[in-house]
């Protein structure tokens, strides 16, 4: 951050208008008792706005109402880059931005045509004493890009030669116009809207008439028909088959033959055929906890140890 340091001469003293210094105290009076230094940002941009910079007894003035230390205003005062610390022009400072996408979009050209028209150097006052510049970082306007700002408002969609008409019309005492300097309302594109461009939208005939609603039951309604005619497809092709049937005519190729009962396992087959030459075989219908499945009929006491007594 560059080093801010109040300017060489100073006036012999400040105080605020009758008006501003009502302003002030009504401020003052938001905040709870032992807290009026919160208010000095707010005072201290009011000096700003009545002076067109913040002097060395403007600072002083600042503290003194609001029972601080000279040194915490001072502080205060020379953090923030949007308090100026030096005399600028009586009619304009303009403070370009100079960060990468206004530069990428000819903040350069802007800047040349400042040392041009203005002074070589920022912070300087020119030739009659209207106007004065500086380059600042990001002025939250890039899309934009370039812009420059006269505050509080924002001028934007800058060439060199819309940047010398605002010139022009500044010294000349004409109205400007903020925002951006092309056919372009805010942020969009340029020549205007291109969504959303029906007049019934903003001319409240659409008011109450649930034309979102509307659109939906028709969306809904025209599913439904489509359902509905497939579903008639869909019978009457059933009963033409049936009818096919009934007439004894071949199925259509296509549809599946009736499934037939399916053949038995050769190797079940043969099973079944040696089950009876298989002695003692197990009856698999009876449970294993009935003596009668077992090999000797249940004619044998067989011990818990399993061994045979």
């Amino acid at each position: 951050m560059s080093v801010r340091r109040l300017a060489a001469e100073q006036p012999a003293s400040f105080a605020l208008t009758p008006e501003n210094l009502a302003w002030a105290e009504k401020t003052v009076l938001k905040f709870p008792e032992g807290k009026q230094a919160s208010a000095v940002i707010q005072i201290l941009w009011r000096v700003q706005e009545q002076e067109g910079w913040v002097s060395e007894p403007a600072i002083r003035f600042v503290a003194d109402f609001l029972g601080m230390p000279y040194i915490r205003v001072l502080e205060v005062a020379t953090f923030y880059t949007m308090f100026l610390l030096a005399p600028v022009g009586k009619k304009a400072h303009i403070q370009v931005c100079g960060t990468t996408p206004c530069m990428v979009r000819g903040a350069g050209d802007i800047i040349s045509a400042c040392k041009k028209r203005i002074h070589p150097e920022p912070f300087h006052v020119s030739e009659n004493g209207d106007l004065s510049w500086e380059e600042v970082e990001c002025l939250g306007a890039c899309v934009n890009a370039p812009m420059l700002q006269i505050a509080p408002d924002t001028y934007e969609d800058l060439t060199v030669e819309s940047f010398n008409k605002l010139v022009d019309d500044i010294e000349a005492g004409r109205p400007l116009k903020p925002g951006p300097q092309v056919d372009r309302f805010n942020s969009m594109p340029l020549g205007g809207q291109r969504v959303l461009t029906s007049p019934e939208l903003y001319d409240g005939s659409m008011i109450g008439k649930g034309a979102g609603l509307q659109a939906a039951v028709e969306a809904i309604a025209a599913r439904e028909a489509a359902e509905v005619a497939k579903a008639a497809e869909e019978k009457a092709k059933a009963e033409a088959e049936a009818a096919s049937v009934k007439a004894g005519e071949a199925v259509p190729a296509g549809d599946p033959a009736p499934a037939k009962e399916p053949v038995a396992p050769a190797v079940k087959v043969q099973a079944e055929a040696d089950k009876d030459k298989v002695p003692n075989q197990v009856d698999q219908s009876k449970p294993a906890s009935d003596p009668a499945v077992r090999p000797d009929k249940g004619t044998e006491q067989v011990a818990q140890s399993g061994k045979k007594e």
